[in-house]
């Protein structure tokens, strides 16, 4: 038999390509004939300052009953997440990380025919998922890395279910306001879901308000996460923000125990404490702007950014990324968004990010 397995696989997943995450610390290890604790990794936009005490704590205690599946519902947590941004828990869907609720939306909404609008340097998981489940992806340019709201109004068509929002954006850290935000909103027709992805709103002074949205019972979903702010990627857990007709459906669509007991308890006790999350944004404050002066006085063209990391324009991203690598910093390139003379530079402790500078200096000759 030479038959070949696409022959009947679904036909759009023959071209796709799959999400490459950054690098992992061991891999460079292995890779490089390093030291683990050699290596800076600001590849992920991970939190250098690690969980929250409490999560850890709390962590270690749910490990004991690991014997038992997880509350299925996440009572506690959902109900924690409800309070905290006065909603109720009826509004509140978690999933593997936000990007299983991104899944959960193309499960409920997406077909062949219908199409997903976004920015051209948006979150490349939207596509992907579109891809995924048969649709089309309308990317909407974006002068200055910065969503063009009025334009991706504008590509709204009757085949649109979903239009995403990411902001502040990844990989280009910028922001769309709110008076951006509040006219687009009134041209978005009823059959369309606004999904605004805030996985680094957390980073932002004066973030905008679009939970208003869900409470006008509009369709909207707002994602937020634990990987970033809290310091919890590894338990992958996130969340999603919406009206509780809409999160029917997701609930629907969702594998019963999609969020494990060791994150759930993690994520309760991480959300609850204040000083932690303020730590972990002056630092990143702190380090953001150390790395954009830096750039400046580099010469390097680099993206202002509202979040956790930083766009950085290089000549050559791979070639970098690469170079980088065997002097043990990770950093992200940048193809697989379009920016081939870019790298995406998370924000570490100051070390780190010192570290990071004086590698890039050598290696750039600046």
């Amino acid at each position: 038999m030479n038959s070949s397995i696409w022959d009947i696989a679904h036909p759009q997943l023959r071209d796709l390509v799959a999400y490459e995450p950054g690098k992992p610390i061991d891999d460079v290890a292995r890779d490089m004939g390093l030291e683990p604790d050699q290596i800076v990794k600001l590849a992920s936009n991970e939190n250098p300052l690690g969980p929250s005490p409490k999560a850890i704590e709390a962590m270690a205690d749910a490990v004991k009953g690991v014997n038992i599946y997880p509350d299925g519902a996440a009572y506690h947590l959902r109900n924690a997440i409800a309070d905290k941004f006065d909603l109720k828990r009826e509004n509140v869907v978690l999933g593997c990380g936000s990007n299983e609720i991104i899944e959960l939306l193309g499960h409920g909404f997406l077909k062949p025919g219908t199409n997903i609008v976004t920015a051209d340097h948006a979150f490349v998981v939207y596509k992907l998922m579109a891809t995924l489940f048969g649709a089309e992806t309308k990317e909407i340019a974006d002068p200055g890395f910065v969503h063009d709201l009025d334009a991706m109004a504008e590509a709204i068509d009757e085949n649109t279910r979903e239009v995403f929002i990411a902001n502040p954006n990844n990989p280009t850290g910028t922001l769309v306001d709110q008076e951006a935000i509040d006219r687009f909103m009134e041209k978005v027709p009823d059959h369309v879901i606004v999904v605004f992805d805030e996985a680094y709103y957390e980073f932002l002074d004066t973030p905008p308000d679009t939970l208003k949205y869900v409470r006008e019972g509009r369709n909207v979903v707002v994602l937020r996460t634990f990987s970033k702010i809290q310091g919890l990627a590894g338990t992958r857990t996130g969340y999603g923000l919406m009206k509780p007709e809409l999160a029917e459906v997701l609930q629907k669509c969702r594998q019963p125990f999609n969020t494990n007991m060791v994150g759930q308890a993690g994520a309760l006790a991480g959300l609850l404490d204040e000083e932690h999350q303020q730590k972990t944004k002056a630092l990143t404050d702190e380090g953001r702007e150390f790395f954009q002066q830096s750039f400046e006085e580099m010469g390097l063209e680099y993206v202002p950014s509202f979040a956790n990391f930083v766009l950085v324009k290089v000549g050559d991203g791979d070639k970098l990324f690469a170079e980088m690598m065997k002097k043990g910093v990770i950093v992200r390139a940048m193809r697989g968004y379009k920016l081939p003379e870019w790298v995406r530079i998370s924000i570490g402790t100051m070390d780190e990010n010192r570290r990071c500078i004086e590698v890039m200096k050598e290696l750039l000759g600046k």
